[in-house]
């Protein structure tokens, strides 16, 4: 179940067997905190995919090569730690600026849109996306994550 877990979010067999070994060490130290309020897959799956993020990380930190030199699975397991941060980045943000954040830049709306379904002022909407966009760049710089994602993050339109 571990290696299915590892696998599915891992490309490379080696980085999966690495990984699934990483997860059943840290299931074994810390079986004691399992409180039973879920199901027991669920709480192994929660420590998978973080030792997968904690693999997927060393790997970037360790082996920065230029974008023409990465294979497909380097390319892919970068793809997926940046998505994991962005995510966990935005999942970080006060509901009053993740939300509009969210709707704009994963969800594709428009101000107009966005101001409508959260009953605000456009105003106050591009005032929210704008800071929040600010949060999550700070959040992702303070993490040492060096991903460039400002521009990412912020869009020619705003």
């Amino acid at each position: 179940m571990v290696r299915r877990f590892a696998r599915a979010a891992l490309l490379d067999e080696a980085a999966v067997d690495d990984v699934a070994q990483d997860a059943l060490i840290s299931v074994a130290a810390s079986i004691g905190s399992f409180r039973g309020s879920s199901k027991i897959t669920t709480w192994v799956h929660r420590i998978v995919r973080h030792r997968v993020v904690d693999h997927l990380r060393r790997q970037r930190a360790t082996s920065p090569l230029p974008p023409d030199d990465l294979g497909p699975a380097e390319r892919m397991s970068s793809m997926i730690a940046t998505r994991a941060t962005v995510r966990a980045a935005l999942a970080s943000l006060p509901e009053l600026y993740r939300d509009p954040v969210t709707m704009r830049d994963l969800g594709g709306l428009t101000y107009d849109e966005i101001a409508q379904r959260l009953d605000r002022s456009i105003g106050t909407v591009k005032s929210q996306v704008s800071r929040g966009r600010a949060l999550v760049a700070a959040t992702l710089r303070g993490s040492g994550s060096g991903l460039g994602l400002d521009s990412t993050l912020e869009r020619a339109d705003d």
